[in-house]
């Protein structure tokens, strides 16, 4: 048995990006560390608006749950949009961990200042809702688009990743940060290769996510199930949804 096991949730049902969700994880992951990569069956193909969210976070639910009765260690939500991430601490034995939250956490102990480079515009929204939310906001110096779907980065052309590289350049002249924060969890592979090329920490949040959960479970630390996130209230739920009741 692997001393810890930890399952990586990509929310969307791209098995292509759940592959290099997957990769990114292992290359961190120390050894003895299993990952288990998934997806739900059902769902969006990407995440890029409330809408997506809301779908998603009902796979993420599931995978959790399966994940919890697997006897996983530890969960982490792979879209920088940290989907259902609270309802899944509810619904979680270990600890849960979203990319959003771990990346700028990260951040700040590296740079007194960072910049998140994300997808398309209308997710930069979202991220400033998570930057009040986790209380960054005073910690991030700007947010870029590279006004690009989120799959453009699995199409094999590399267009999307020069325009990310791109982007931290720009990033990097123009808002005085001393980091930068990937926002999709699809650019998880640039991250090591832009760190050398920009000599700035580039932060990848599936990475971060795996290290954070390694350290809650080997600190001995579980999600707490006093108060908001006990287990949730058992109740009758209808159709599908009555699966998800742990």
């Amino acid at each position: 048995m692997p001393a810890v096991c930890i399952q990586v949730i990509n929310p969307n049902t791209s098995l292509a990006m759940t592959e290099t969700i997957g990769a990114a994880a292992r290359a961190v992951a120390a050894p003895g560390t299993e990952i288990v990569a998934v997806c739900p069956r059902e769902g969006v193909p990407s995440i890029e608006g409330h809408f997506d969210e809301a779908i998603a976070a009902i796979g993420v639910l599931e995978q959790v749950k399966a994940g919890r009765q697997q006897g996983v260690d530890g969960h982490v939500i792979a879209c920088f949009g940290d989907p259902g991430l609270l309802a899944a601490r509810e619904l979680a034995q270990g600890p849960v961990v979203g990319i959003a939250e771990a990346a700028m956490h990260m951040a700040t102990l590296v740079a007194t200042r960072f910049s998140i480079v994300t997808t398309l515009p209308r997710t930069l929204i979202i991220a400033r809702h998570l930057l009040q939310q986790y209380g960054f906001q005073e910690h991030c110096a700007a947010l870029h688009a590279i006004d690009l779907p989120v799959l453009a980065l699995e199409d094999g052309s590399g267009v999307a990743q020069e325009k990310v590289r791109a982007r931290c350049i720009q990033a990097l002249k123009e808002d005085g940060c001393g980091a930068i924060v990937l926002g999709c969890g699809g650019m998880a592979q640039l991250a090591q290769e832009l760190t050398r090329e920009l000599h700035v920490p580039v932060i990848d949040g599936v990475s971060a996510a795996v290290k954070m959960v390694e350290s809650l479970v080997a600190l001995g630390l579980s999600t707490s199930k006093r108060g908001d996130l006990a287990f949730p209230e058992h109740k009758a739920l209808s159709g599908k949804f009555q699966a998800l009741m742990p």
